[in-house]
C-alpha cells in the first residue's frame, strides 16, 4: 500500500504570462474586516508561477492582507475577454523591492517611470502563490 501522493503545485499558463507581459490589468479580490469581498484592479507580473503586484501600506487591499491572506485575482486578454485566467491563493507582502517593482510595472503598463504618490506613504510587493490556477479559452 502507498501513501497519499504529493499533487504538483499549480502552474502559471504561459499565455497568462504572456498577458501580463502585455500589460493586462489584473482584478484583486480580498476579504474585507466585514467578510465582506473588496475587489481593485492592480498592474502586475509574475516571478515563476507566482503573481507579483504592488500596493502601499495604506490602500484596503494591503489592509486587508494583512488580516486574511487569502486572495484571488483575475485577469484576461484585452481582445478576448471569453479567456482568462484565475489565481487563488495566498498572499504576502514585503518593502523589499518594491520601489523597483513598481518602476519596472510602471514601464510595463504606461511606459514610463513611476510618479509615487506624495506624502508619508509605504510601498509593498504583494507576492501571491498559487493554490489554485483555473484557465479558460474559448
Amino acid at each position: 500500500m502507498t501513501g497519499p501522493r504529493a499533487s504538483a503545485a499549480p502552474r502559471l499558463p504561459d499565455a497568462a504570462k504572456r498577458w501580463l507581459e502585455d500589460g493586462t490589468y489584473v482584478t484583486v479580490g480580498t476579504i474585507g474586516p466585514d467578510n465582506r469581498p473588496h475587489l481593485s484592479v492592480v498592474w502586475a507580473t509574475y516571478d515563476g508561477d507566482d503573481v507579483l503586484f504592488s500596493t502601499l501600506t495604506g490602500r484596503r487591499k494591503y489592509r486587508n492582507l494583512e488580516t486574511n491572506p487569502n486572495v484571488s485575482l483575475l485577469w484576461f486578454p484585452r481582445d478576448d475577454p471569453l479567456s482568462y485566467v484565475e489565481v487563488r491563493g495566498t498572499a504576502t507582502t514585503t518593502t523589499e523591492g518594491a520601489v523597483e517593482l513598481v518602476e519596472r510595472l510602471a514601464r510595463t503598463y504606461v511606459g514610463r517611470p513611476y510618479r509615487e504618490v506624495p506624502g508619508n506613504v509605504v510601498r509593498v510587493t504583494v507576492r501571491v502563490r498559487p493554490a489554485a490556477v483555473v484557465f479558460r479559452t474559448p
